[in-house]
């Protein structure tokens, strides 16, 4: 029945309304450091209610989706909801041109129509402890890095193994301040997550890469999941004895509304932000990485939407990846922009001529060499991270696709070349390469990879130096005139691994006569060239001068707090469970332009372009607009979409829930708005602002566009 209604700490910022908009907070410190304001702006409920080890609470509820999403519970079987892109993954891989999911959306009308995906966990956050002082015993400042490293690597293992010991559990301890803290989590990982429901993307993904990132937004950026455990409440695979998880707390949805000046919370993983580099950081993002990258996947994804606007089972088929390309891309022009807006370089640089000024006097001059050093170091670190960058983005993320899959049969090939055959060992490994076969050519399309290759092989040789280049160059000089067409026309043409019967074939037949003829193949050739440049000559001296980076990161960290003595700052995301809070707000992008708090479906119907993918309003949505059929969710004449707030966010945050003053359910966030993305490396409390999409619009969706109300059944509705 529908039911209504003393720890190392370094952690607060400045004032208190810029509290209202900065900061992401270790939620086991809320008691000491934030409730107090958090009540005065309108949380009326207590810091045990957030986060406590001895009663249900809101942690209970909030869980890591996948491997880089937030989701919550939404009633007390099982129900999470999370976002369509971080849902997206599994959507795509059950959809088809017959049972196109994407298109259409999916809507379980039962727990058997439940879809099952395998590799789809969700993990829940049991406890978090600071380990600071066990992570560090042994540790003193006279050791140098590579003996520090295997103390703390020792005993973090020590401290995990302790954790875990007679339970079901995972652990794992996190580096805070740079090095300067470290805390322990305890989590509990469920296995059996299947889908139960989605909108169509024309909903789900409204607007595209076009208006992603971008205020105002309309996107209905939802998906519906189900846990499964077994008869003990317990993790367990996929079974069709297993029952709905039975969570220890669950969000109650308020469908009251947001007016501008209400509090919300944000609570989830917040992924990474870099607050307190120095300039020199920034300098290297802004003028070098971040351009050349763009330039890179803007290449990739023209080749991928021209292809896509011509077949709708290749927009099937790399829906998922352009989606992946497209979604840093965008990040990384608004970042580039924002900072300079900010005119960040600056203020970092003023803040550094403070700093010094001030390591002259501080204990000796401990710290008066730490700038300089950082500049000494970045030019050569720049260099390498952008071939590091490159490499990747030409093989690895979503790249040559080709070369990047056939680069799996190296283990296969070492296996047979090792000095005894551990045929158990050679048994997984191929059936481990069946399985990256089915999953390789189901979303795979040959004349999208031969451009992709081309541009990408031109587009490396083009932004590095000789000294990074692989040896497939040189054959490329040689025996191709450097026509790299030429080459890529050849590579497909010979390889071995365009057809997956024969793929499929080759691995099962696969035994050490076959070593020759693989060495041969022209893009396994290719990818060893790359993997060779990538082990022997970049990522040993770029993970060094990244280390050194770290380290200098660390001192400077301990610096900044000793400097900064009368300020408690937070610390910089690292996929660990956060709060942030803030109001709801509009904000004023640029000169004359004033944005609201909110949208509505009206918004949604102004877009309607049948002729245009992203835009084109599903006709069920157009039949209920036109009616004004909105039920118990309309406000002012229509439905609200989304709202905008103050709370400080980032990538992880997808999905988390927005919840009021009263801890109740009233968005689920899902993105940033694009003036505001540079918030990962300073924040902006005028531009930055975090998109969520508002619950009233979910259960508009589920209700009546998709006649799925009887899920609304089990969820605690307030209203």
């Amino acid at each position: 029945m529908r039911k209504i209604l003393t720890t190392m700490v370094l952690l607060a910022v400045f004032t208190v309304s810029a509290l209202a908009k900065e900061g992401m907070w270790i939620p086991i410190l809320l008691q000491k450091y934030n409730i107090e304001e958090m009540q005065e702006m309108g949380f009326r409920l207590t810091a045990e209610d957030i986060y406590s080890v001895n009663q249900a609470c809101m942690k209970d509820a909030v869980v890591i989706f996948g491997g880089g999403c937030t989701g919550e519970l939404i009633s007390n079987e099982g129900l999470l909801i999370t976002n369509h892109h971080c849902g997206f993954d599994a959507i795509q891989k059950h959809s088809s041109v017959e049972h196109d999911y994407l298109t259409d959306g999916f809507w379980a009308k039962s727990r058997d129509e439940e879809l099952i995906n395998p590799d789809l966990t969700v993990t829940f956050m049991k406890r978090m402890e600071d380990v600071t002082a066990k992570v560090m015993e042994g540790v003193s400042d006279s050791m140098n890095m590579a003996d520090k490293d295997d103390i703390i690597k020792k005993n973090i293992k020590n401290i995990i193994e302790e954790a875990t010991k007679d339970n079901h559990y995972k652990a794992l301890v996190k580096s805070f301040f740079h090095g300067n803290q470290y805390f322990l989590f305890v989590n509990e990982v469920y296995t059996d997550v299947r889908l139960v429901g989605a909108p169509p993307s024309a909903i789900g993904k409204f607007g595209g890469d076009t208006d992603n990132w971008m205020w105002p937004r309309h996107t209905g950026d939802f998906s519906l999941f189900r846990i499964y455990a077994d008869k003990d409440n317990k993790p367990a695979d996929y079974s069709a004895d297993n029952v709905p998880y039975m969570p220890l707390k669950h969000f109650p949805i308020s469908i009251k509304g947001v007016e501008e000046g209400d509090f919300t919370m944000v609570f989830g993983y917040p992924g990474t932000t870099e607050q307190y580099v120095p300039s020199a950081h920034l300098k290297m993002i802004t003028q070098k990485i971040n351009p050349e990258l763009i330039d890179i996947r803007t290449q990739k994804l023209d080749i991928i939407k021209k292809y896509q606007a011509k077949d709708p089972a290749v927009r099937i088929q790399y829906a998922s990846k352009a989606a992946r390309i497209s979604n840093s891309w965008k990040r990384w022009i608004g970042e580039i922009k924002g900072l300079d807006k900010l005119d960040a370089i600056n203020k970092k640089e003023a803040f550094e001529a403070k700093f010094q000024s001030w390591a002259k006097e501080y204990n000796n001059g401990e710290y008066i060499n730490l700038l300089a050093e950082y500049e000494d170091i970045y030019p050569d670190y720049t260099s390498y991270r952008l071939a590091y960058n490159c490499l990747s983005e030409t093989v690895y993320r979503n790249g040559m696709e080709t070369v990047r899959f056939v680069g799996y049969f190296k283990k296969l090939k070492e296996a047979y070349e090792a000095d005894s055959l551990d045929l158990d060992k050679i048994k997984n490994i191929k059936a481990n390469l069946v399985k990256k076969t089915n999953a390789f050519f189901k979303d795979y399309y040959a004349p999208i990879d031969k451009e992709l290759t081309t541009s990408l092989l031109k587009a490396y040789q083009q932004k590095l130096p000789k000294k990074f280049w692989p040896s497939v160059y040189q054959e490329i000089e040689k025996r191709y005139k450097n026509d790299i067409e030429k080459f890529t026309a050849t590579l497909f043409s010979k390889t071995l691994v365009t057809d997956k019967e024969n793929v499929l074939d080759y691995i099962e037949n696969f035994s050490a006569k076959n070593i020759k003829k693989l060495e041969k193949d022209p893009a396994y050739r290719t990818f060893e060239s790359f993997y060779d440049v990538y082990a022997n000559t970049i990522y040993a001296t770029y993970r060094a001068f990244y280390n050194d980076v770290q380290e200098l990161n660390r001192k400077y960290m301990t610096a900044q707090i000793a400097f900064r003595e009368n300020e408690i700052l937070y610390p910089d995301a690292n996929f660990t469970l956060r709060v942030s809070y803030g109001q709801v707000k509009g904000y004023e992008p640029k000169d004359g332009t004033i944005f609201k708090h909110y949208t509505t479906l009206d918004g949604i119907i102004e877009k309607d372009n049948p002729d245009i993918y992203d835009y084109k309003v599903p006709a069920r949505l157009k039949e209920l607009y036109a009616q004004k059929d909105f039920g118990k969710y309309e406000y002012k004449g229509s439905v609200p979409v989304c709202f905008i707030a103050t709370n400080h966010t980032t990538g992880g945050n997808s999905g988390s829930p927005v919840v009021n003053g009263n801890g109740e359910l009233i968005g689920v966030n899902f993105d940033r708005a694009w003036e505001g993305v540079m918030s990962d490396l300073m924040f902006n409390p005028e531009q930055c602002r975090n998109i969520s999409l508002d619950m009233r619009y979910v259960l508009f969706l589920i209700d009546k566009f998709a006649g799925a109300g009887y899920l609304l059944d089990e969820m605690t509705i307030v209203e």
